[in-house]
């Protein structure tokens, strides 16, 4: 979709010497985002409209045969953001803003608007903080790691970290010579909030700055971490916490969530997020620095492009000076992605005036997950066994969004209770046009803790062969991994009754009537496939088993073991259970599992803050729909 909107931008060049520049974009000229931006004071969606109603009236027509549950990897942009910046663009030259041409001018303006109107957009006052534009939230942590680092007899920090975290927020041990220490839990935080001083005797740091980083919210299950930690850490008494700064890696947080940064007192020192989370476009993120610790960070060895006034290229006396007038023109190496950044201004009108407030997007998504999180969490085999293991923190609540986000991690059970492999589910959610993510997503001490699997466990299976994204779903009979599902802001009802649908093909026969009737719920499975069901038993029973030769080395030993342990696999769907004799032919089997296009279904569309209570009407419709006839 986007190298096709590319292609459409630059079909028609225009000569640069007949081109009329725009009205120069200033600071006065562009609608800022006031400090009220997130609060019931701003306006929303007109009177009748809804966010259902995003994909009816065309906002993301590139998700009209997709349900699409993986906002926390990236919301889908909406058109009107593309075509905006498409017209923007042919309207307008932007040049590389090192330089005083008319064209770098706008560049410069553009970005500078750009980076106030997020910090308002953060409800971050100026004078407190900065932000300075990376490439993504991964950027933004290794640029404080790299300060921290620090150079010549400053070098060194010490490095504290949650270990419900993702692994970019983990990278920085490694450079934390003065030693790191993993807190498995909230309360071992709170501990040494409490006793700073009461630091193990591997962790004290010789160095005299450390750091202490966790995310806002857990980018594999949704748990929402608090938001006090990094006050408490500035208000501390204890001498060894005084020089310890904080860093919060927001990414997951902020897509369905106001980051509220107004009380600087308590508001942590260093943020890193990604706007693509938040808007699906532009690929770019930021680090929001509290300026009371910006001289941490220039304390980093490296510098590069624009961030100095002047290099002495000598080996006898190498000098140099940064930027001293703004943070951030001393930490941006190289030039800005003033294209990715220019962007950044249309998406956040276009996300105004679909939203209005992440205020709305944070209650509409919040609600869409606990309806499907309490549909999830009743669904029962008619044994009794559950078909859904959902891993939610101890503390989180889907009814608060304080404590959870809109995000669920789960893996699938059979009847037998038995687990169902990851990667087959995602395959067969692929041909049902369901998107969504399965793995390890990054977050290796969640799953080490969610599926209790301790570091012993997780190197022996890394010895027999697991690997990111290969197919060892399930070793020693524990998942390797999850599968998530994510909502956010142009997710609806019709999401969640395909997904539901979808999940039903998994659930055994006899628990239909041992379970209440679940809003959406069609047929377990579609008529055509029970006549398939026999010839393929017929086809595939004799089918020979691909001779596999062990090669030597360790990726191909893996290779091998993966091979291996995708033969005679059975199909997950619990009215079928065909065993086939190769992974390859389950696949294409699969393809006998696709569900009539949800595409039929005719739902109501509710308002920002969708009334449950109609599900029962919206069960009926579903059922008078006529399965589509695949033959």
């Amino acid at each position: 979709m986007l190298y096709t909107n590319l292609m459409i931008l630059f079909e028609k060049p225009v000569a640069v010497e007949s081109r009329q520049f725009a009205q120069p974009v200033s600071l006065e000229t562009i609608r800022p985002v006031g400090p009220d931006y997130g609060s019931d004071k701003t306006a929303t969606i007109h009177e009748g409209a809804s966010f259902n109603d995003t994909k009816k009236y065309g906002h993301m027509r590139n998700m009209k045969q997709t349900t699409y549950l993986d906002h926390a990897g990236s919301p889908p942009y909406p058109k009107s953001l593309m075509k905006a910046y498409q017209k923007f663009m042919r309207n307008n030259l932007l040049g590389n803003p090192h330089s005083q041409s008319p064209s770098s001018l706008l560049s410069t303006q553009c970005i500078e608007s750009a980076r106030h109107r997020m910090l308002r957009f953060f409800r971050a006052d100026p004078e407190h903080f900065d932000l300075v534009f990376v490439a993504n939230a991964t950027a933004a942590i290794k640029l404080v790691a790299e300060g921290l680092g620090g150079r010549g007899p400053d070098r060194g920090f010490w490095y504290g970290y949650h270990a419900d975290a993702h692994t970019s927020l983990v990278g920085p041990r490694m450079l934390a010579s003065s030693g790191s220490r993993c807190f498995t839990a909230d309360i071992e935080v709170d501990d040494w909030l409490d006793h700073g001083a009461d630091i193990p005797q591997s962790d004290c740091h010789v160095s005299s700055v450390g750091c202490f980083a966790y995310p806002a919210q857990s980018n594999l299950n949704g748990r929402r971490l608090p938001l006090h930690w990094p006050g408490r850490l500035r208000r501390s008494a204890f001498k060894a916490n005084k020089e310890l700064y904080s860093l919060l890696d927001a990414a997951a947080y902020v897509s369905t969530a106001q980051m509220d940064l107004s009380d600087h007192d308590n508001a942590p020192d260093f943020v890193a997020l990604s706007f693509y989370k938040i808007f699906g476009f532009p690929d770019l993120g930021a680090l929001i620095v509290h300026k009371e610790a910006a001289h941490v960070l220039l304390r980093r060895s490296y510098f590069g492009g624009g961030t100095v006034d002047m290099v002495i290229n000598s080996t006898a006396s190498e000098w140099h000076a940064t930027k001293q007038s703004a943070l951030h023109e001393a930490l941006e190496d190289g030039t800005p992605a003033f294209h990715s950044i220019a962007a950044l201004n249309h998406a956040l009108d276009v996300h105004t005036k679909l939203y209005g407030s992440m205020s709305n997007v944070s209650q509409h998504a919040g609600h869409l997950t606990s309806s499907l999180y309490s549909r999830m969490s009743s669904l029962t085999h008619g044994n009794g066994v559950p078909v859904c293991e959902i891993y939610k923190g101890d503390s989180a609540d889907y009814e608060v969004p304080s404590t959870q986000g809109p995000t669920i991690a789960f893996n699938i059970r059979n009847q037998r209770n038995k687990w169902i492999r990851k990667s087959d589910f995602e395959r067969l959610a692929i041909i049902n046009g369901i998107q969504l993510r399965t793995g390890g997503v990054c977050n290796p001490g969640g799953i080490a803790s969610y599926l209790d699997l301790s570091p012993v466990e997780m190197r022996q299976n890394f010895a027999e062969g697991l690997r990111c994204g290969n197919e060892f779903d399930i070793m020693n009979n524990k998942p390797t991994g999850v599968i998530r599902v994510s909502l956010g802001a142009s997710s609806n009802l019709n999401d969640i009754n395909h997904f539901m649908t979808f999940i039903d093909i998994f659930v055994d026969q006899n628990s239909v009537r041992n379970r209440k009737t679940q809003p959406g719920s069609r047929p377990l499975i579609h008529p055509r496939m029970l006549s398939w069901k026999k010839e393929s038993r017929a086809g595939c029973q004799h089918a020979p088993v691909a001779d596999l030769q062990k090669l030597e080395g360790p990726d191909n030993a893996s290779a091998y073991l993966v091979q291996v342990s995708t033969q005679n696999v059975q199909c997950p769907v619990a009215r079928c259970s065909i065993v086939f004799p190769l992974q390859e032919q389950l696949w294409k089997h699969f393809e006998a599992h696709k569900l009539p296009s949800p595409s039929r279904w005719k739902l109501p569309c509710f308002g920002i803050l969708p009334d449950f209570s109609c599900l029962s009407h919206v069960s009926r419709l579903a059922r008078l729909q006529k399965p589509l006839d695949r033959t």
